[in-house]
């Protein structure tokens, strides 16, 4: 990966869109610094580290959300909005007629998500601020004339107007930059937060306790390399489907007679089923915070249904309900993302067939299968994901380092920094492609 950046700053067009793809990361940094006027930041901190869901939002967006500032919602609106429209894509006919219309279908679905965005982020504003904020008495109401109405008003409006300015800034990455924007900022959100976490690690080497802090972070960086070396191997394997075309006379030409593949990856979900499984897990969860805070029933649930339950069977019955929302959510969006009955008659319509499988609904069959065995193992593979990395960080000994990759955080990274070196690499070759006339 560093030969390709090396030779992408080689480039000067490629080079260009690399720093305008820093700048605007830079810009997002800088925002998750600007405070909010009125909010006390280390009470409100606090409140935000006793929820799991907004725990992990607030990895995400660099701890923008527990530090109260103008970025604080991050990119979070956003994705629940295209997940959402994305959902509602395969129930609604509408959308689905728009999605299969090529740019301007895209372009109605994308002003549909960005409606969307700003209501998830009026919600979630109110959400945090009045319920959050507000009962943990982190509002300082004496900049907005002794009025709470008006304080959370002001911040609702400044916290939307910080996730709609981080939506178009990962549009404008998109656009002008190289990879896609919202995964480069969730990216770049994930790894400023585990950098504080090592950067706070490492201030005890100046401490008598040096011996033990070394010892940490030796065992953190051995564990992070193995982690990652599994997690880029299972994530580039698929599963490769001959295809053979039979040769076709059209006039006075012939056509096919070719071989193709269907690649079919393990991960093909990607994190989505992490993703939703831990926010129904956190979903009672807040809502018992949101209007029963410090009551019996959030005590209780803490205990019998928590990943940090003081109880074991708490914890158990935690994992247990994880790896079956993991499971489900795998194979849902599995059907989503591959579509064996349309591969098929795309293959049959295109004169090609499965070398043992008759065209139509045999090979519609066949590829079923697959998808659904691929489909185990990578639901499995989740499944480790989701708690191998917390509980080989607690070997480490150190609270900070074991929260340097939240559970779908060491996942993402892997992800997002295979497909920036993908793109670099397709660019970089579009670049120094002189054909063969020359």
């Amino acid at each position: 990966m560093f030969e390709t950046i090396k030779n992408a700053f080689r480039n000067k067009e490629i080079r260009k869109k690399l720093l305008i793809t820093l700048g605007i990361l830079l810009v997002f940094r800088l925002g998750c610094y600007i405070p909010v006027p009125g909010l006390n930041r280390a009470t409100f901190g606090d409140a935000i580290q006793q929820n799991d869901f907004l725990q992990l939002m607030s990895g995400i967006t660099g701890n923008a959300l527990a530090n109260g500032t103008l970025f604080a919602l991050g990119i979070g609106p956003y994705i629940n909005a295209s997940i959402i429209i994305q959902l509602l894509t395969v129930g609604i006919p509408y959308l689905e007629r728009l999605s299969k219309e090529g740019e301007e279908g895209r372009k109605k679905i994308t002003f549909f998500t960005r409606i969307l965005t700003i209501i998830l982020a009026v919600v979630q504003s109110i959400g945090i601020i009045v319920n959050f904020a507000n009962s943990s008495g982190s509002i300082n109401t004496s900049l907005f004339f002794n009025s709470t109405w008006f304080a959370g008003i002001f911040m609702t409006i400044a916290y939307t107007a910080g996730a709609m300015l981080v939506m178009w800034l990962g549009e404008r990455i998109t656009d002008y930059g190289v990879g896609n924007g919202i995964s480069l900022i969730i990216f770049i959100g994930i790894l400023s937060t585990g950098g504080l976490s090592i950067l706070t690690e490492l201030e005890g080497l100046a401490t008598p306790q040096y011996a033990q802090h070394l010892l940490s972070l030796g065992i953190f960086v051995a564990l992070t390399v193995i982690l990652f070396f599994g997690i880029v191997y299972v994530d580039l394997a698929e599963r490769r489907i001959p295809v053979q075309y039979a040769k076709q006379v059209r006039g006075t030409k012939m056509y096919g007679g070719q071989s193709s593949v269907i690649p079919m990856k393990i991960t093909g979900s990607g994190v989505m089923p992490l993703i939703f499984a831990f926010a129904i897990l956190s979903f009672p969860s807040m809502i018992i915070s949101l209007f029963w805070p410090g009551s019996t029933a959030q005590q209780n649930l803490a205990i019998w249904f928590s990943g940090s339950s003081p109880e074991w069977y708490g914890r158990v019955i935690y994992a247990v309900v994880m790896c079956v929302l993991i499971f489900a959510f795998a194979f849902f969006y599995a059907q989503i993302e591959f579509n064996p009955d349309d591969v098929a008659k795309q293959i049959q319509s295109n004169g090609g067939f499965i070398q043992g499988y008759r065209p139509g609904k045999p090979t519609a069959q066949y590829l079923k299968k697959i998808n659904k065995r691929i489909t185990l193992f990578g639901a499995i593979f989740l499944t480790l994901v989701a708690f191998v990395p917390s509980v080989a960080f607690s070997w480490t000994g150190s609270q900070s380092l074991v929260n340097v990759f939240s559970t779908t955080g060491i996942l993402i990274v892997v992800e997002v920094a295979l497909e920036f070196d993908k793109q670099l690499q397709s660019q970089i070759m579009m670049k120094t492609y002189k054909g063969f006339l020359k």
